[in-house]
């Protein structure tokens, strides 16, 4: 049987979400299965991708795969 390799932690910290924040993360905890950890640190790596291309002056986009229609993402 393999060891089970525990993930790195660098930091902690305690965070204090809006209801809707926390709504938010319940329902994907329900759809995904995944821990608010996880969630969290997925949403950080999100969230850091995207203000990057924005930074870049790139432009993120999302297409609907039934219609092809496509909406930027913003986040001001």
């Amino acid at each position: 049987m393999e060891p089970v390799l525990q993930p790195v932690v660098t930091d902690r910290i305690t965070v204090a979400l809006i209801p809707k924040a926390g709504e938010d993360l319940q329902r994907l905890q329900g759809r995904t299965s995944l821990s608010k950890t996880d969630l969290v640190n997925r949403a950080i790596t999100l969230y850091e991708f995207i203000e990057g291309q924005q930074h870049a002056g790139r432009d993120v986009l999302v297409r609907d795969g039934r219609t092809g229609a496509m909406q930027t993402v913003l986040i001001l």
